[in-house]
């Protein structure tokens, strides 16, 4: 039994905000990326000019946002039955490839300045000012994304707000090169384009890396699957848990466990104790998109005993063959079957026009001994059933 994820109206109108702040940070990026190459060129900044290319760069990784966004908002079908997340975590694969690209370029780039002098700048007030117009600018995006990426629950979003931090971060590096150049030490600007470099590129290969984790099912950290465990195990009616597996589809993540119910119940009180886990873990859990709970009455060890003995029709023939002369009615009786521990226990029940007719009842005992035969026969139990239409 699971539960399904997020209502449709829900996902677009997480698309729409996902959308709205992608676009509002594509328009600031294209500003700040003219800026900053026009401040670069004019004031001889290099490392102004590779931060401008690396605001031009956010616009690939604006672009998949809202293209994975929308994917993501799509309903499940059936080429997707556990619906599109996964289309924003191969995104921010790709945001991730898209930073460690550009930060190998500019290490290079930076390098070569470093061993060729003449290539170097001498960077003056206009980088200053640009630089610093886009600390403010940039860190303002990431605190608008990162608040939106919360209400939404996205890592891509989460990945776009640290791709405009690392700007920011980048840009502050830039400042002190430029600084440092300005006091005459021409080739701390080139250093600080190497910095850049190695700042982006670690903010790339994190990115990928976790969204690559996700993408082989990597489950949730050991403290969350507890949590997971712990509001499963407070369930009424829920013995123990096992296998309680998780994994992530884009922001919700999907639970599958078994749940351990007493033997004796019946199924439908089993499948509403499975329901009743699925309600406490979404209800709980707004990330939780879908669980499948499997419900069990015993552990595997004794599952796997159960497994070899015969199923209803050979069972229930070789039962009523063997109790035909002991129970009048025998053949109408209603047989409940019970699989647990490698043995087969079986409720009897008989109709009140039968009973009456039969005068008086074999033992337990005696139906014991007319199917000592049958090896895996367990307990036996003899009811009347006292409904009017019995």
């Amino acid at each position: 039994m699971s539960a399904t994820g997020p209502a449709t109206g829900d996902r677009h109108e997480v698309y729409a905000a996902k959308r709205h702040v992608t676009i509002v940070g594509a328009l600031v990026n294209v500003l700040l990326a003219a800026g900053k190459i026009a401040a670069g060129v004019v004031g001889q900044s290099q490392a102004l000019i590779v931060d401008g290319v690396h605001s031009l760069s956010d616009l690939v990784s604006d672009a998949l946002v809202v293209w994975a966004a929308r994917m993501a908002s799509l309903d499940p079908d059936h080429n997707h039955p556990y619906g599109h997340g996964r289309f924003e975590t191969a995104a921010t694969v790709g945001v991730g490839a898209l930073l460690l690209l550009v930060a190998g370029g500019f290490a290079y780039d930076a390098i070569v300045r470093l061993l060729r002098p003449e290539l170097l700048g001498d960077p003056g007030l206009l980088a200053l000012s640009v630089a610093v117009l886009s600390v403010v600018f940039k860190e303002g995006l990431y605190h608008y994304t990162h608040r939106v990426a919360d209400d939404c629950c996205s890592d891509l979003l989460h990945a776009n707000a640290w791709h405009h931090r690392s700007d920011a971060l980048s840009s502050v590096v830039v400042i002190g090169g430029v600084l440092g150049a300005m006091a005459g030490l021409p080739w701390l600007d080139a250093v600080a384009a190497l910095v850049v470099a190695l700042m982006i590129g670690a903010v790339g290969m994190r990115l990928a890396w976790r969204s690559a984790q996700e993408l082989v099912d990597t489950g949730l950290d050991p403290e969350e699957v507890r949590s997971i465990g712990e509001l499963i195990d407070e369930v009424d009616g829920v013995q123990r848990h096992d296998d309680l597996r998780t994994r992530q589809m884009g922001n919700e993540t999907l639970v599958d466990v078994r749940v351990r119910v007493p033997p004796d119940i019946s199924i439908s009180e089993g499948h509403r104790i499975g329901d009743a886990v699925l309600e406490r873990v979404r209800g709980q859990l707004d990330h939780v998109a879908d669980v499948f709970v499997h419900v069990d009455h015993e552990g595997p060890e004794a599952q796997q005993r159960s497994a070899e003995l015969p199923l209803r029709p050979e069972a229930e023939a070789s039962l009523r063959d063997a109790w035909a002369d002991l129970l009048p009615g025998i053949a109408e009786a209603e047989l409940v079957l019970h699989y647990s521990g490698g043995q087969l226990h079986v409720d009897v029940i008989l109709a009140r026009s039968a009973v009456a007719h039969a005068g008086a009842m074999p033992t337990v005992e005696a139906l014991h001994h007319a199917t000592g035969h049958l090896r895996f026969l367990g307990r036996i139990r003899l009811l009347q059933d006292l409904s009017e239409d019995g």
